[in-house]
């Protein structure tokens, strides 16, 4: 059993990792030839502002007076520069955003392991190819491109990480800093004759980057007074930058300037999802090479926002955020980033129809470059008369377009029915031609983990039945030779073609597996009635499809719960215990509520969690423990409201209630009762700060159906015959013990209603993770719930805090379990199995609706979905192997004194 249990954990961290080969493999290559425009650029230098977590309308809509909101960036809207909507994509986070806007590709999944600072993965950015770069701003996002730059030519200026506090007085001044410390250095480089010849070089990139409107936007909201200030304070900002930057290059008219956001926020105050707030961001261009403003009749956008922000006169050009990367280099000069996949938006230029067809057809040829070393690269790896090629870019076909861009340039075909409509078709196909050379595998890929995934679901199958039902086992000998064959002619092939070494692993495991599979393969029918596992059969498919449809849907949990509060009624245990019955009922009906009510954070309000406590009402030690967390929570954010920060006191409580959680249940007695209630009185006091809204009620919710749960399963086996009552409440004995050892003899087998309690089991833990928010999108996480620890921006111990607020109730749930275990004297490895077949059903039907969304992680689709599901998995089988060694001691114990006896 061991053995399973260590292959089982290794088998499913395959299967997790195997979504990231599949889908989310590194987009870079390397050795390409960068390429520049060979005409003279507009301008000599560029200044970017990155005003972080700002939203588009936030920007451009006028207040409720009809004032705008950053009059210097209306007034170049209006009159002398190009705007237009930047489309982010998901995940909406800072590094990301900014890896898109200065390197003009989407950051891989590869990033995220290599830490928040440091650049993770070599590639190419406009800073890179700049002959200097000076960056101001947060301490998190410019040392990524400064390392990640080849010569010494990045100077980054950062201000303390201590500075990001969300508890600050005024945030903005973060900004207030760099636009101050920017005009210092200009201020000094007057009088350096060095510095100021280097900064009379061409090909030169300012990066200001402002965070005051992010950290505002997370502390107070979006549509705070504090964020709308936020945003004058930097459109004042950048109206005297300008100015100063003027005369400092005596009007020369050379600057370029661009301001835009790495992403937007949700009205709650966060952001990492794929909603229109979280992935529309302003654009604002101006300066030399880019064109005026233009004004337009028709309107080719049908969103109505020009309306709504009073811009209906105004041209709009919309882009994608990696399209910003090359529109920088083509304004400067500079070598369009060679790992860049954007594409130059031409109605931000203001240049000749030459200009224009040089710059586009150089975008067009650095994204041929990256197919064609991409192709080579799969062309290496795959035998020859199985590698087929993308029809459309053929080397013929690839050598016709360039021969024929280049014919219509040199005859001065510049319009854009002729050369450049014929550059912008050639990096379509060059587009879709690395999108099918960068998903060439995965057919293959895919099929094998499947057929690895349904064989290792097969297996857990016949194992339940083969240790439950005394099958017989069939020969081995030929078999195994067989397979041995077949193992032998998959690694042979792999060989051949030079395959990385993860496809040995998902390409072989399923050999094994199905071996095993077919070595266990059933020859005689089993004893057991043919019908009722056929109803069961039913029963299951439609609750896995009522888990999966819960994963889109909150709703359905809702009507899962309503459906489980009618089983006492269905089963006939409500005519033999009222009591119990009515309380499983009433504790379901009112968990069912929490689906229906909006995700967490969205409307915080630390007042709901002063009602909880009238649920507490044991123990009068812990329950002053949690009098005083709940008074903790609510002094610490009056506090904040009123920006006198987090007081220490409160801190350090915190701290110490966080500490003590994983030691009081340790002290407490191992009675069922008093383990399980010093257990919950812990880890509410937790959730409790690190609750910001009314899921501070659902701890004690859930924990109230958890131990209706406990006395309805005792009921049912007591009407089955099998067990002597065991009672949970103080009135009810005896009580379980934990720290009794087993007795192998009362550990009876698996039964069909064992299948029930494990479907419960999977059904509760969805219910854990899903009852209040859902844990598949960044943005149901809310900044605010960690307040109560500490108010500086630190990615880590914040995403940690976060994870356990997760993870609490899922803990609830599997003590629960553990107690029904030892209560109905079953052992945990056997209904541990058959959680594990419902939930490898589950990642299953996941895996086959997993969509190529472009993404590392496309947040609320079945991809997340899925690696939830096999992190839930191989949690429970960490579990299981640590349940595993500690039963069995206590097995063993059990069995030498009954040994003994005898």
């Amino acid at each position: 059993m061991m053995i399973f249990f260590i292959v089982g954990l290794i088998v499913h961290v395959v299967f997790f990792l195997s979504i990231f080969d599949i889908y989310f493999t590194s987009p870079l290559v390397h050795g390409m030839t960068p390429q520049r425009v060979p005409l003279a650029p507009p301008a000599k230098r560029l200044v970017l502002f990155v005003a972080d977590g700002l939203r588009a309308d936030s920007l451009f809509k006028p207040d409720d007076n009809g004032t705008g909101r950053a009059p210097y960036l209306r007034s170049v809207i209006e009159e002398s520069g190009t705007w237009g909507v930047s489309h982010t994509r998901v995940p909406t986070e800072s590094r990301p955003g900014h890896v898109a806007l200065i390197a003009g590709f989407y950051e891989d999944v590869s990033a995220v392991a290599k830490g928040w600072k440091e650049n993770p993965v070599e590639f190419d950015s406009v800073f890179n190819e700049s002959r200097h770069t000076w960056c101001w701003g947060s301490p998190d996002i410019l040392p990524m491109f400064a390392k990640g730059a080849t010569g010494d030519h990045v100077y980054t200026y950062t201000y303390p990480p201590e500075r990001e506090d969300f508890a600050s007085t005024d945030a903005s001044r973060l900004d207030t800093w760099v636009f101050d410390e920017v005009k210092d250095f200009l201020n000094v480089a007057k009088s350096n004759e060095t510095l100021l010849n280097m900064l009379h070089e061409e090909q030169n990139v300012f990066f200001l980057h402002l965070l005051g409107i992010d950290t505002n936007g997370h502390a107070h909201r979006p549509m705070s007074k504090e964020y709308i200030e936020n945003i004058g304070l930097v459109d004042s900002g950048v109206a005297e930058f300008v100015s100063v930057m003027d005369d400092f290059y005596g009007h020369d008219g050379k600057t370029a300037y661009i301001f835009t956001s790495d992403h937007g926020m949700t009205n709650w105050g966060s952001h990492g999802a794929g909603h229109p707030s979280e992935t529309l961001t302003p654009l604002v261009a101006w300066g030399a090479g880019v064109q005026t403003a233009q004004r337009e009749g028709s309107h080719k956008y049908d969103d109505n926002y020009l309306k709504e922000w009073g811009l209906e006169t105004s041209m709009r050009v919309d882009v994608n955020q990696a399209d910003i990367a090359p529109l920088m280099s083509s304004l400067i000069g500079v070598p369009f980033p060679v790992n860049s996949v954007g594409v130059l938006p031409l109605n931000y230029l203001n240049n000749s129809q030459h200009f224009k067809a040089e710059s586009i057809y150089a975008n067009a040829i650095q994204i041929l470059e990256q197919f064609r070393v991409k192709m080579a690269q799969k062309k290496e790896t795959t035998i020859s008369f199985l590698f087929t090629l993308y029809q459309p870019l053929t080397d013929s076909k690839q050598m016709d377009f360039m021969r024929n861009a280049r014919n219509l340039i040199q005859k001065g075909q510049f319009d854009e029915a002729v050369s450049i409509r014929y550059c912008e078709d050639l990096i379509v196909q060059a587009m879709e031609g690395l999108s099918y050379y960068h998903t060439y595998d995965r057919l293959f890929l895919g099929s094998s983990v499947v057929l690895g995934f349904i064989g290792w679901t097969s297996y857990v199958v016949l194992f339940i039945l083969k240790t439950h039902a005394s099958l017989r086992k069939p020969p081995t000998n030929i078999l195994g030779q067989m397979f041995l064959c077949i193992g032998l002619l998959v690694a042979l092939f792999l060989m051949v073609q030079s395959s990385p070494w993860t496809y040995y692993i998902y390409c072989l495991l399923p050999v094994p597996v199905w071996f095993s599979v077919m070595r266990d393969l059933v020859r005689s029918v089993p004893s057991l009635p043919l019908s009722k596992c056929f109803g069961y059969f039913l029963l299951v498919t439609f609750g896995i499809e009522l888990l999966v449809v819960s994963f889109f849907y909150r709703a359905m949990l809702t009507l899962g719960l309503v459906v489980l509060a009618l089983w006492p009624l269905v089963s006939g245990l409500y005519t033999k215990a009222k009591v119990r019955s009515l309380s499983w009922m009433l504790s379901c009906l009112f968990l069912a509520v929490f689906p229906l009510l909006p995700v967490v954070g969205r409307e915080p309000d630390v007042n709901y969690v002063g009602l909880f406590l009238s649920h507490l009402l044991e123990m009068y030690f812990l329950m002053m423990q949690v009098v005083l967390c709940a008074y903790i929570l609510t002094s610490t954010h009056s506090s904040l409201q009123l920006k006198q920060g987090l007081p220490l006191f409160n801190q350090l409580v915190s701290w110490l209630t966080l500490v003590s959680s994983f030691l009081i249940p340790l002290l407490s007695s191992t009675r069922l009762f008093h383990r399980l209630l010093s257990i919950l009185m812990s880890l509410v006091c937790v959730y409790l700060l690190l609750s910001t809204g009314y899921e501070a009620l659902f701890p004690p919710v859930l924990s109230w159906l958890m131990f209706a749960w406990i006395n309805i399963e005792q009921e049912t086996m007591n009407t089955q015959g099998s067990s002597n009552r065991t009672e949970v409440g103080a009135s009810l004995q005896p009580l379980t013990d934990f720290a009794e050892n087993i007795d192998i003899t009362k550990i009876r087998q698996l039964r069909l209603d064992d299948i029930r309690r494990s479907y419960y089991f999977v059904f509760f833990i969805i219910i854990a993770f899903f009852g209040c928010g859902n844990i598949a999108s960044i943005n149901s996480f809310d900044p605010a719930s960690v307040y109560c620890f500490l108010t500086v921006f630190n990615p880590f111990i914040m995403g940690g805090l976060l994870m356990w607020k997760v993870l609490i109730p899922f803990v609830i749930v599997m003590c629960t379990f553990e107690s029904i275990q030892v209560s109905t004297q079953l052992s945990s490895r056997s209904l541990f199995l058959v959680v594990l077949v419902i939930s490898d059903l589950m990642a299953l039907h996941f895996f086959f609706l997993v969509k190529d969304h472009g993404s590392w992680l496309d947040i609320g689709t079945s991809i997340s979905h899925y690696v939830i599901v096999m992190s839930m998995t191989i949690f429970l089988m960490l579990l299981s192997v640590m349940t595993h060694i500690l039963t069995s001691k206590r097995i063993l114990i059990g069995r030498k004194r009954k040994m003994h006896f005898r």
